[in-house]
């Protein structure tokens, strides 16, 4: 990987710990809480969560920014398993596109849909919607009643 992409990575490799370590206090049962209203459920956050980093890694691929896709599996939005290995196979997509930029896929535009941004601020895009998504989930935990997992607490509050 790129030494310019190196560090934008470690720092979305720790958030998705963070992330993580979210699903891992859940049960299948958890994943079905909605705060209420029209609000979706926790399962249906997270899944909305993944399909936004499949989103920044096809960005990474073809340098074009489209938020279409939805994931055909639904369950992953109610089985907790199946949603920690999708996680997990997007973690290593995104980290497999991204090393294999190279120096001159370091210099192109990504396409926003009205603005053009370089792959490194694309990836600082990236990492502010994974911590807006950690705040949605703090407030889906506290609704809970569950604790905050210590990282979070102490990166989110």
């Amino acid at each position: 990987m790129l030494s310019e992409l190196e560090a934008k990575w470690s720092m979305i490799e720790g958030t998705h710990g963070m992330r993580n370590g979210v699903i891992e206090k859940l049960t299948d049962a958890e994943l079905n809480f909605t705060p209420g209203g029209n609000a979706l459920t926790l399962g249906e956050l997270c899944k909305e969560m993944g399909e936004t980093e499949r989103a920044y890694t096809d960005s990474i691929k073809n340098y074009t920014q489209n938020f279409d896709y939805k994931h055909a599996d639904t369950s992953v939005a109610t089985d907790l398993k199946k949603l920690q290995g999708w996680y997990e196979t997007l973690d290593e997509e995104m980290k497999a596109a991204l090393e294999s930029v190279s120096e001159d896929g370091l210099k192109k535009m990504i396409d926003r849909g009205g603005f053009e941004v370089p792959i490194d601020v694309q990836m600082d895009i990236y990492l502010q919607a994974l911590l807006i998504f950690l705040g949605k989930a703090t407030v889906y935990l506290r609704a809970m009643g569950k604790p905050l997992p210590e990282q979070i607490a102490q990166w989110i509050g």
